[in-house]
């Protein structure tokens, strides 16, 4: 069983007892913290996507440890001017173990009720839409009505005459 989940603004694909590296997290070392942005969960035979997320699905994960990743060196040059500049970073980082991955409501059908409610309201103003077609649709004959006017035929150009002195 995997789950696809949004974590620190980063999608990782995850599996129960999994260790992975994500953004630093608020929480303290050794506490549990739970990810509800699954946007995907595939239980081996069933497989249940988001629509953008998992309603009722929730990861939990136990926090290891805080630390800086390795520094990433950025160099800068250009060329033939003499100029150089490198420069390094280091990202905070959390160290989590995923625990649990639960689909608890990932199968629930939507209330069919709310629906129901909201359609005699859509239904009055699209009474009135009808009209301005109506009116829109009789504009258009109106312009069909007129006859373009005939084609003058094309006026023939004469020949080059040919010059007498050159003959």
């Amino acid at each position: 069983m995997y789950a696809i989940v949004d974590i620190a603004g980063q999608q990782f694909k995850v599996e129960k007892d999994q260790k992975l590296y994500v953004h630093r997290l608020e929480a303290e070392e050794g506490k549990k913290v739970s990810f509800d942005k699954v946007l995907l969960i595939d239980s081996g035979s069933k497989i249940s996507v988001g629509d953008p997320l998992v309603k009722g699905a929730e990861v939990s994960a136990k926090i290891i440890s805080h630390m800086k990743a390795d520094k990433v060196l950025v160099f800068k040059k250009k060329r033939r001017k003499g100029y150089q500049k490198l420069n390094g970073h280091r990202q905070y980082m959390t160290q989590i173990q995923i625990e649990s991955i639960s689909e608890a409501g990932a199968a629930k059908p939507k209330a069919a009720a709310p629906k129901a409610a909201t359609k005699p309201k859509a239904a009055a103003p699209k009474a009135a839409a009808p009209k301005a077609a109506e009116k829109k649709a009789a504009a258009p004959k109106a312009a069909a009505v007129k006859k373009p006017a005939a084609k003058k035929p094309a006026a023939k150009k004469a020949a080059p005459k040919k010059d007498a002195d050159k003959e």
